[in-house]
C-alpha cells in the first residue's frame, strides 16, 4: 500500500458492487517488456557474473519459438476467455492458498486500534455491534464503493469479510465462504465464535427474527463467556492450536477430527460459518509492543487463525484485529476498520435496528478428542510458542514526523521513508538487499496488489553519496531527489500493472501445471538464475497502512534474514512495527537505531534547500 490509500473515500448512493463489471481489467504486460523490466530490477543486486547468467536465461526465455513465447501465448488465451476476470485469476489462489508452511505469524497480519476508555466486554460489544451493522449493510449492498481520486476501486474482497474461513488441504487450501456456487448470496449466519482462556463459545449476535442484539445484550453475553471460561481449558483440548500447524499437517488433523465423531463436524461447521471471531485475552499486555506481538500471534489456544476476521480485545480495553490474508488485503481491511471506528457505536447500533432482546444465546463449542489428537494439540501449542519466541520484534515511533513534513520537503512521503529504510539498512547490515513493497491495484477488476522491488541504481547512488565523506550537501540532495523520482516512477508502473515479477511467476506456474501438454517439460532456466532468486530473497519486506484509527500495523518476516517493516504513515506521525527471526535481532535493532538517525538526517539535508 502507498500513501495514496490515505486519499480514498467512499462514494455515496451507489451499491457496493455496482462498478465491479465495469472496472478495467488488469493489463497483461508484453513478454518483452516484463523481461526488460526484470533485468532492470534485478541488476542492482547482482554481480557482473550473476547478471550475465541471468541475461542469457532471459534471452533464451524470449527467443522466437522459445518457452516464454509459448507460455505467454497460453496466458493470453486464458486472459481472453469470457469467464476470466483477470490473468491473475489462477495466480492468487496459488500465491496464498498454495503455501504449505504455517499461516499464523507467517501470513496473517494485524492492526492495533486507537485506545478507547472502555472495559473489555464493552469494547468487544461495540466492535461486534459495529461489525454486524456493516455486515447487514453489505448484505443490502449499501456499503458505498471506495474511490481513489474519483476512480472506483474493486469491492470484491468485501465478500471475504464475514463467514469466510480458510480450509486446510494436503496440496492446496480452499476457502469456505458466501457469494459462491456452494454458498450463494450473503451469509445467513447469526452467530460469532468467542474465545477466552482457550475455550470456545458460540454466541448469537442477531436474533431469531433477524434483528441484531443491542450492545448491552452483547456485553452481557460476553460477560457470560468470561464467567463460564474463568478457568483455562485443560491442556491438549484447545483445538485452535491446530490452526498454527503447517497446512498439510493441519489438513490431516482436521480429517481425523471429522472421522472421529460427528460432534466434531458440527463444531467445525459452527466455527467455519461464524461471522467472525472475538478473542477475549487475559492477562493485559505490559506495553504497546507486547500488545502488537499478541495481536500477531498471541496465545494460539485463543485463536482460529483460519478465520478471515478475528477481533482481539484485552482486559484493559485495548483492541485490534488479526486477519487471514488469502482473500483480504490491507486496503480492504482499512476501509472496514475505518467504517467501524469512524462512527459512534450507538449510531451504528441504531442504524442496524439493534434492540434489547435479553441475553444472547451462548453455549460452549466442544470437540471429541482421542489421545492422538490431544497429543497433536499439545505439540502444536508447544511448537508455535517456540516459533513465536524465535521471532524478534520492536516498535518505533516518530511523533514529530509524518507525511505533512515530507511534503513540506517537496518529496513523496512514501519515497522519503523507503529511501530512509535503504540508508538505515545499508548502515545496519553493510549492504543493500532485496526489498519488497506492496502496491495496491484495486482500480482494476478484482485487483489486489503488485510486487514492487525497491532497490534501483539511483538508490545505490544515493546511499553511496550519503556515506561518502567527500560528497557535498548539494550532491547528496541531488542523489536523494534522483532516487525519489525513480522510486515514484516505478511505483506508478506497478500501479498501472506494468511490473514483471507476478507476470513471469505466472508463466512459471503455467509450465508447472501444463508443461507436458504444452511441450515445455523443463522449467525455463530463468527461474533458477541468481536474478530470479536474489531479487526475491527479501532483506526488507515493507507495507503501509495509513489510517488515523490505528496505531500500529504488523506482520511476520518473510525469510530467515528478512526484516518485516509494517508502517503507519500519517500527516502527523509515523509508527513502525518490525519483525525478524531471532538470529537477526541485533541487526533489526541496529536498523531501527539507524532509521531514527536517517529520518532526522534526511530532514535536515532537504530542509537546507
Amino acid at each position: 500500500m502507498t500513501e495514496q490509500a490515505e486519499q480514498t473515500h467512499q462514494a455515496e448512493h451507489t451499491s457496493t458492487f455496482a462498478h465491479e463489471d465495469d472496472l478495467p481489467r488488469v493489463p497483461l504486460p508484453a513478454l518483452a517488456d516484463s523481461c526488460a523490466r526484470f533485468l532492470q530490477w534485478c541488476a542492482p543486486l547482482l554481480t557482473p557474473e550473476q547478471l550475465a547468467e541471468t541475461e542469457a536465461a532471459v534471452a533464451d526465455l524470449q527467443r522466437p519459438g522459445g518457452p516464454g513465447e509459448r507460455l505467454h501465448a497460453e496466458l493470453e488465451r486464458f486472459d481472453a476467455h469470457p469467464d476470466t476476470h483477470s490473468w491473475l485469476d489462477t495466480f492468487w489462489p496459488y500465491r496464498y492458498l498454495g503455501r504449505r508452511d504455517r499461516i499464523a505469524l507467517n501470513a496473517n497480519f494485524f492492526f492495533l486500534f486507537q485506545d478507547v476508555a472502555l472495559s473489555q466486554t464493552a469494547r468487544a460489544a461495540e466492535l461486534t455491534a459495529a461489525a454486524v451493522d456493516y455486515k447487514l449493510r453489505l448484505d443490502r449492498e449499501e456499503i458505498p464503493p471506495v474511490t481513489q481520486r474519483g476512480v472506483p476501486l474493486s469491492m470484491e474482497q468485501n465478500k471475504y469479510l464475514f463467514s469466510a474461513t480458510r480450509i486446510p488441504g494436503e496440496t492446496q487450501d480452499t476457502v469456505r465462504r458466501p457469494y459462491t456456487e456452494e454458498w450463494p448470496g450473503h451469509s445467513r449466519a447469526r452467530h460469532i465464535v468467542v474465545f477466552h482462556h482457550g475455550r470456545m463459545f458460540r454466541m448469537d449476535v442477531i436474533g431469531p427474527d433477524g434483528v441484531p442484539h443491542s450492545p448491552a445484550d452483547l456485553e452481557a453475553g460476553l460477560g457470560a463467556v468470561l464467567k463460564a471460561a474463568a478457568e483455562p481449558a485443560p491442556g491438549g483440548t484447545s483445538v485452535g492450536h491446530l490452526t498454527t500447524m503447517a497446512r498439510a499437517e493441519w489438513a490431516a488433523a482436521r480429517r481425523r477430527l471429522l472421522d472421529l465423531d460427528p460432534v466434531n463436524a458440527a463444531t467445525l461447521d459452527e466455527v467455519e460459518t461464524a461471522l467472525f471471531c472475538v478473542c477475549l485475552e487475559d492477562p493485559a499486555p505490559a506495553d504497546t509492543q507486547e500488545t502488537c506481538d499478541r495481536l500477531l500471534h498471541g496465545d494460539s489456544a485463543n485463536r482460529w487463525f483460519d478465520k478471515a476476521v478475528s477481533f482481539v480485545v484485552f482486559p484493559d480495553g485495548r483492541a485490534g484485529i488479526n486477519v487471514e490474508h488469502c482473500g483480504l488485503d490491507g486496503t480492504t481491511v482499512l476501509s472496514f476498520v475505518d467504517t467501524l471506528l469512524g462512527t459512534p457505536a450507538e449510531e451504528q447500533a441504531r442504524r442496524s435496528g439493534a434492540r434489547d432482546q435479553g441475553l444472547p444465546a451462548v453455549g460452549p463449542l466442544t470437540f471429541v478428542l482421542d489421545d492422538g489428537l490431544r497429543a497433536d494439540v499439545g505439540r502444536a501449542a508447544r511448537e508455535f510458542a517456540d516459533y513465536a519466541a524465535a521471532t524478534a520484534t520492536t516498535t518505533l515511533s516518530f511523533e514529530d514526523f509524518g507525511s505533512t513534513a515530507a511534503k513540506q520537503l517537496r518529496t513523496s512521503p512514501d519515497a522519503f521513508v523507503q529511501l530512509a529504510y535503504q540508508l538505515a539498512h545499508q548502515r545496519a547490515k553493510g549492504r543493500l538487499g532485496a526489498t519488497y513493497e506492496s502496491i495496491a491495484t484495486r482500480q482494476y477488476r478484482r485487483g489486489r496488489t503488485e510486487a514492487m522491488r525497491v532497490v534501483t541504481p539511483e538508490i545505490q547512488a544515493f546511499t553511496a553519496a550519503m556515506d561518502n565523506p567527500d560528497a557535498t550537501p548539494a550532491q547528496r540532495r541531488a542523489a536523494f531527489r534522483a532516487a525519489a523520482e525513480a522510486h515514484v516512477a516505478r511505483a506508478r508502473e506497478c500501479q498501472t500493472g506494468q511490473a514483471p515479477e507476478q507476470h513471469l511467476w505466472e508463466l512459471e506456474l503455467i509450465q508447472r501445471r501444463r508443461g507436458d501438454e504444452l511441450g515445455i517439460t523443463e522449467q525455463p532456466a530463468l527461474f533458477r538464475t541468481p536474478g530470479w532468486t536474489v531479487m526475491r530473497d527479501d532483506y526488507l519486506s515493507t507495507s503501509s497502512a495509513p489510517s488515523r484509527h490505528i496505531q500500529y500495523f504488523g506482520f511476520g518476516s518473510t525469510s530467515s534474514r528478512c526484516i518485516g517493516v509494517a508502517y503507519v504513515l500519517l500527516p502527523d506521525r509515523f509508527n513502525l512495527y518490525l519483525s525478524t527471526p531471532r538470529p537477526v535481532a541485533d541487526q533489526m535493532h541496529a536498523f531501527a537505531d539507524h532509521l531514527r538517525h536517517a529520518v532526522a538526517e534526511l530532514r535536515a539535508l532537504l530542509a537546507q534547500s
